[in-house]
């Protein structure tokens, strides 16, 4: 299996280097649209609706429709507000595990150690354990900032965002 995410989980003075692996995976079927007659397949187009004609990409900007007027974004403004890349899981606190509600959790993860990080990652998941409790972290994904949990169990942390 291949990490989707490598970098480190990172707490005071602390660096462990760490791989990210998916712990789910979905399954789903992914079918056309087909035209009946002749089975083509069915394009879906970019029409303006008030004149009824197809619009290209490049004259597609983005905007957010606020008391019934449309405020356009442009590049700066999603670089702007985009997440500040790191390669950390920055743990910010350590909490008992059932402080933190299971109605939060949406996707878990497995949090391998790096070959040199395998000695620091074995302490923290034990720790983890003897103690009951959790990490409280965020991380960097792809664009999107991420709220998770660092959890141990009997073999590996797992990271459930």
């Amino acid at each position: 299996m291949r990490s989707i995410w490598t970098g480190a989980i990172g707490f005071g003075l602390v660096n462990i280097p760490v791989k990210l692996y998916s712990a789910t995976q979905s399954s789903s079927l992914d079918l056309d649209m087909l035209d009946k007659k002749d089975h083509s397949n069915i394009r879906f187009m970019r029409v303006n609706e008030k004149t009824g004609k197809e619009v290209t990409w490049e004259n597609i900007v983005k905007g957010y429709k606020n008391d019934g007027e449309y405020v356009v974004l442009d590049a700066k403004d999603f670089e702007a507000a985009s997440a500040k890349k790191t390669k950390t899981i920055e743990i910010s606190d350590f909490v008992k595990e059932d402080e933190v509600s299971s109605i939060y959790y949406e996707t878990p993860y497995y949090l391998e150690p790096d070959k040199s990080g395998t000695r620091a990652y074995e302490l923290l998941r034990q720790a983890l354990q003897k103690t009951g409790k959790v990490g409280v972290a965020s991380f960097v994904m792809r664009t999107k900032e991420n709220l998770a949990i660092l959890k141990s169990t009997k073999d590996l942390i797992i990271l459930t965002k």
